[in-house]
């Protein structure tokens, strides 16, 4: 299913955002959601939530974080020809959504069973 990286949302976003890691060690369970493997074996995916998991990419990409004053927050990438700029209910979920349009564009195809 087609969906606007600005819309993207929850596990929607935070699948798409493994994808644009290039990480293929995601799963999806019906229990637990999106999880991930590493060395110490399965865990919770959580990027958009997650700050431990969010935050390292924040820092990696340099990526901007400014609050709107109404609540919102606005991500960007400076660099280019053009800033990838993003926007959200919070931080996370900006920067997220601006690290996916940086990598992937404006537009993702996300798994039905995720939206």
């Amino acid at each position: 299913m087609k969906i606007k990286t600005e819309e993207l949302t929850g596990q929607a976003l935070d699948w798409v955002v493994a994808k644009a890691e290039g990480n293929v060690q995601l799963q999806y369970d019906s229990r637990e959601g999106l999880i991930i493997r590493n060395i110490l074996g399965w865990f919770p995916y959580r990027p958009s939530v997650a700050w431990q998991q969010g935050g390292p990419i924040i820092e990696r990409e340099a990526i901007e974080l400014v609050p709107d004053g109404k609540g919102s927050w606005s991500a960007a990438i400076r660099g280019g020809d053009e800033d990838d700029v993003a926007h959200g209910p919070t931080p996370l979920i900006a920067a997220t959504r601006c690290f996916v349009a940086s990598k992937m564009g404006d537009t993702i195809d996300v798994p039905e069973e995720l939206v």
